[in-house]
Formats: structure tokens, C-alpha cells, sequence
């Protein structure tokens, strides 16, 4: 009976014996990211102010 508690503790301890080690890398994590960005702009003019503008080009 001793011989069998003996062998199931250093079974137990073989088994929860191992351990986990987290660390930081010692080096920085670098992330490439590649966007394009292109932005449209839409305008519509009221037809008064076409007008205006085809009369008077340098008014802008």
C-alpha cells in the first residue's frame, strides 16, 4: 500500500511538475499597413449660381 501512494505521488508531482513562462519579446512588434485614402467631392449648383459663374468666369 505504501509502495502505491509512494509511486502515484511522484506521478502526480511528474505530471504538475512542468510550468509556463510568458514573456514580452525583446524585440518591438512592427505592423506595415498600406492604405490608400482617396476622397471625392461631388457639387451640384443651383442654376441661379451656374449662371453667374458662366458670365462672370474670373469671379473665383
Amino acid at each position: 500500500m505504501r509502495k502505491r501512494v509512494m509511486v502515484l505521488g511522484l506521478m502526480i508531482s511528474g505530471v504538475t511538475g512542468g510550468c509556463v513562462n510568458v514573456a514580452a519579446p525583446d524585440k518591438p512588434i512592427v505592423i506595415n499597413l498600406n492604405i490608400n485614402i482617396t476622397q471625392q467631392v461631388v457639387y451640384r449648383l443651383d442654376g441661379q449660381a451656374k449662371e453667374l459663374i458662366q458670365q462672370k468666369p474670373g469671379i473665383f
